[in-house]
């Protein structure tokens, strides 16, 4: 378990928070991130390369920051949402769920008994490495800190959206939703400003607020920061990694090949 959320605590004080997606499988970059102010790293198992020696030490280089780690899975296998929070893991963020039965099995994989039925093993980080008496504390604690993040992107789930929070909202930290996938699924393939997808995004984004749970999304620009923040996101990935680091560079070079040569 993490000794110290920063993400929930944030959260849980009503903050926006801004981070982004990690799919370039390093904990130098990860540790950049960090530094640079990021309150969060998403490690992308889905659409990203990462491998769980790798994870473990880019969840290692985002805490020295103070920057919560989460994983994304690359689906809902209760395996893998164990491997991601043993090797200490702030949260999990499960994609594509579509269903008040999905939503339970991702907090039952994620979260301990009496709330789950995670597995517990003291020999793993998240386990401090060693046997003591206070396992039962431990999972007590980790129950409480660790972050479940549910990712809605398709029609589906949308429309179970309110029975989804009725049954879990508890057990919840966050609903990302997640406009790319969103948009295929409407038949609006990658314009995720289109106002059909923006509408689906608010009018979600209400329903999560009134479960009492932070709505997240994706930002790809300070504008798209601004709208989402004025519906009532809390938490917002702006871009991933690969992004940042492209627009970085083409500015760069932009601004180079418009001096004029001497």
């Amino acid at each position: 378990m993490p000794e110290t959320n920063f993400l929930k605590q944030k959260l849980d004080g009503g903050a926006l928070t801004v981070g982004t997606w990690c799919a370039i499988p390093s904990p130098t970059v990860t540790n950049v991130l960090g530094r640079a102010g990021f309150d969060y790293v998403i490690i992308d198992r889905e659409h990203g390369p990462n491998e769980f020696e790798t994870i473990e030490s880019m969840v290692r280089a985002a805490e020295l920051c103070g920057c919560s780690p989460l994983v994304r899975v690359s689906t809902l296998d209760e395996a893998e949402i164990l491997r991601a929070l043993d090797v200490g893991a702030h949260g999990v963020i499960v994609p594509q769920i579509e269903s008040v039965e999905q939503a339970r099995a991702a907090v039952a994989a994620a979260k301990y008994a009496p709330v789950g039925t995670r597995g517990f093993s003291p020999y793993t980080r998240s386990g401090g490495y060693h046997h003591t008496q206070t396992n039962a504390d431990k999972q007590a604690a980790a129950n409480r800190d660790t972050l479940l993040v549910l990712l809605v992107e398709g029609p589906k789930g949308l429309a179970a959206l309110g029975d989804i929070l009725d049954a879990t909202a508890e057990s919840v930290g966050s609903i990302y939703i997640g406009p790319y996938d969103l948009a295929n699924a409407i038949g609006l393939p990658g314009q995720v400003d289109h106002p059909d997808v923006v509408q689906r995004v608010s009018d979600s984004f209400k329903t999560i607020r009134g479960h009492g749970v932070a709505p997240s999304t994706l930002a790809r620009s300070q504008a798209e920061v601004e709208h989402y923040a004025s519906l009532g996101a809390r938490m917002l990935a702006y871009q991933a990694d690969v992004g940042v680091l492209f627009e970085a560079v083409t500015g760069i070079v932009d601004g180079v090949r418009r001096v004029p040569v001497a």
